[in-house]
């Protein structure tokens, strides 16, 4: 995964009419906490941060008292019309540091003929992987899967280097048969709209 570099601001002022006044500006409040280091409160890029949380668990380099530091996204708080971000909260890695983070799955292939669909009982998987080596997604093939099959965590292809942070044997998704009206019922109901 590569670093996104944002050119973030410290942040002196603070309360909802200095928030205000940032976002005005362009900005987007924020905070880094971690390491057992005092919170730094920064204003960073509105636009850049929205461009760079596009990549799930993305690696951004902050400069903190004059040094570039890594931060994943932690919580992203945003307005409930427009969806714009209000505040993000940054977690403060280091280099070659584990972390846990949830990373999307996706599938590939054709179910089994018959209507089938893909349940997804966990819409991420829970991983730990190095911070600066974190995978965006993983791929799992439902090729040629009928109703009742399922895959488990423990099922998934993962990459070097990353390990699970769920039981292997918790269910990720599932297929299952499509539900269809009964068929009389639906003569019916076809039958009462002709006489009417």
């Amino acid at each position: 995964m590569s670093e996104i570099r944002l050119a973030a601001e410290p942040r002196t002022e603070f309360g909802k009419g200095a928030a205000r006044r940032a976002r005005r500006a362009g900005f987007v409040p924020g905070v880094v906490y971690g390491h057992g280091h005092t919170p730094v409160h920064l204003n960073l890029p509105s636009h850049d941060l929205m461009m760079a949380l596009k990549t799930p668990n993305a690696l951004l380099v902050v400069p903190i008292d004059g040094k570039d530091e890594f931060v994943l996204p932690k919580a992203v708080q945003r307005e409930a019309i427009k969806r714009s971000i209000e505040h993000v909260d940054l977690l403060l890695v280091k280099r070659g540091e584990k972390v846990n983070v949830e990373i999307p799955v996706h599938t590939e292939g054709e179910l089994a003929p018959g209507g089938n669909l893909v349940e997804h009982v966990l819409t991420a998987l829970p991983i730990e992987a190095e911070a600066t080596h974190l995978p965006e997604s993983v791929t799992v093939s439902i090729e040629g899967l009928e109703a009742g099959a399922s895959i488990t965590a423990g099922d998934i292809q993962l990459p070097a280097n990353v390990s699970l942070a769920v039981e292997a044997d918790a269910v990720v998704l599932q297929i299952i048969a499509a539900q269809a009206a009964p068929v009389e019922e639906a003569e019916e109901a076809a039958e009462e709209t002709t006489e009417a």
